[in-house]
């Protein structure tokens, strides 16, 4: 039996066009393509943007040659994809000039912070970990704020990361390299509900 393909809902051309529309009509949201898939990304919540706040600040007093970005990037092994993160640790200059949706080989970490939308964090659980593998981000940062625990992903071969450990808020979280930073979390107690 042959294996069935599973087609794109649009090409990256197509969903660029339509986010630039749509992002003109609609704003609190942020749209992404994942596999072939459009995904919405919901506004976020105040504490969600403290936890961004925190990580920018820590990341920058730790590594002054490097920013958190807010930008999109040009994900997956064939660059097909379009990610939003949270936020994106590069450094200084990376995304000028690069547009909308920047190539993503000079990140060194992404980050995501969960929302309380089910179908987000469910990609920011399992798809999300696969595609910026498969991008070849060195290392993901998950602040899962469900479990109240952060997750860090390392070690990308192409397909999944090959390590991932998960710590409590309140633990010491090393960011391996190429990031080098420590992160004392616990301040995100103090934004989850």
């Amino acid at each position: 039996m042959a294996a069935i393909s599973e087609r794109p809902q649009m090409l990256p051309e197509q969903f660029e066009e339509f986010a630039r529309h749509l992002g003109r009509t609609v704003e609190g949201i942020r749209l992404e393509l994942l596999k072939g898939k459009l995904g919405i990304k919901p506004a976020p919540d105040g504490d969600h943007g403290m936890i961004i706040e925190w990580l920018t600040q820590v990341c920058v007093q730790s590594r002054p040659e490097l920013w958190m970005y807010d930008h999109g990037l040009q994900v997956q092994s064939c660059r097909d994809g379009r990610a939003h993160p949270d936020g994106t640790l590069a450094p200084h200059g990376t995304v000028a000039g690069q547009g909308e949706w920047a190539n993503a080989d000079d990140v060194l970490m992404v980050a995501e912070v969960t929302s309380y939308d089910s179908d987000a964090d469910r990609r920011a659980r399992v798809e999300k970990s696969r595609v910026y593998a498969e991008s070849g981000i060195p290392v993901y940062l998950l602040i899962d704020r469900d479990s109240a625990e952060a997750r860090v992903f390392s070690r990308p071969d192409g397909v999944r990361y090959e390590t991932v450990h998960t710590l409590p808020f309140g633990k010491a979280v090393q960011l391996p390299d190429p990031v080098g930073i420590s992160l004392d979390t616990e301040p995100l107690k103090n934004w989850v509900r």
